[in-house]
């Protein structure tokens, strides 16, 4: 089946249009549905041109402190020699529409949608538009901490059309995971993966753990679990969860539902407050 990848388009709604949307913001969660992505809510950043950018999630004191997660759209033309300026940053980046032309340690590397590039702390690189369609993409950093007998991650550049899916156990594979890194490789403190659950799938407990997470739901809608709430969603909303928040999922169909997900791994707990993620 052929991947299918939601990205927000941005415009205005209409005057005629109501009020009533599933927008919510609470201590536990956030749901961030993809009506709210407007004109009016983009940003723009130092050294991209071309560029205007959705900030769907930031390290926020008493809620989610690891990481950040943009939805990038660079017109034509567009983009950046120096994109990161914040030292210790780490990122992911994944394509959902148009072609990325992307430079990394001196090697090219042209990404299409399904495309994802990791970028260790040390990595030079650069990022343009070279085609002629919009390029939209998701950017998710972390500062990378570093670990005793562990060296940074290397750069990686792969395409989830040429990854199989792990299938959860006792699944029957309506419920699968596809990895862009080895989880046993502990030079990695943060995984960007995609969630697949085809119609039926169940997360069938209340997952409550330490690790954060964002979900930008690609493909299909679900019922989501947070908390002691049951919420809606579909392709271009966007779910983001601190730590311990309970969750679970039903996807009703009647297509499979896809996510791409973010979590913190394999380090130790920060024991000094504000130091997570650093």
């Amino acid at each position: 089946m052929s991947a299918s990848y939601y990205a927000p388009h941005g415009g205005l709604p209409g005057q005629d249009q109501l009020l009533t949307d599933r927008a919510v913001f609470t201590d536990a969660y956030a749901v961030i549905p993809k009506g709210t992505m407007r004109d009016i809510v983009t940003s723009f950043l130092p050294g991209w041109s071309g560029t205007r950018l959705w900030v769907i999630a930031r390290p926020m004191t008493g809620f989610a402190e690891t990481f950040s997660q943009y939805i990038m759209e660079v017109q034509p033309g567009g983009g950046s020699d120096a994109p990161e300026h914040e030292a210790g940053a780490q990122g992911v980046l994944f394509i959902v529409e148009g072609k990325a032309t992307l430079t990394a340690n001196g090697e090219t590397h042209e990404l299409t949608p399904g495309g994802y590039a990791y970028l260790p702390p040390s990595a030079e690189w650069t990022l343009h538009n070279r085609g002629e369609a919009t390029l939209r993409f998701h950017w998710v950093r972390k500062i990378w901490q570093p670990a005793p007998g562990l060296a940074e991650p290397d750069v990686l550049i792969l395409n989830e059309q040429d990854i199989a899916p792990t299938p959860m156990p006792d699944t029957n594979g309506a419920w699968a995971t596809t990895r862009f890194v080895d989880p046993q490789d502990l030079r990695h403190d943060m995984h960007v993966t995609i969630v697949t659950f085809q119609p039926g799938g169940v997360i069938p407990f209340l997952e409550t753990h330490v690790m954060e997470h964002g979900l930008y739901v690609l493909e299909g809608k679900a019922a989501y679990r947070l908390n002691t709430d049951w919420v809606e969603v579909e392709a271009g909303d966007f779910m983001w969860l601190r730590a311990f928040c309970p969750q679970a999922c039903y996807a009703s169909g009647p297509g499979r539902f896809r996510y791409l997900l973010y979590k913190d791994v394999n380090r130790h707990m920060p024991l000094r407050l504000g130091t997570a993620g650093r």
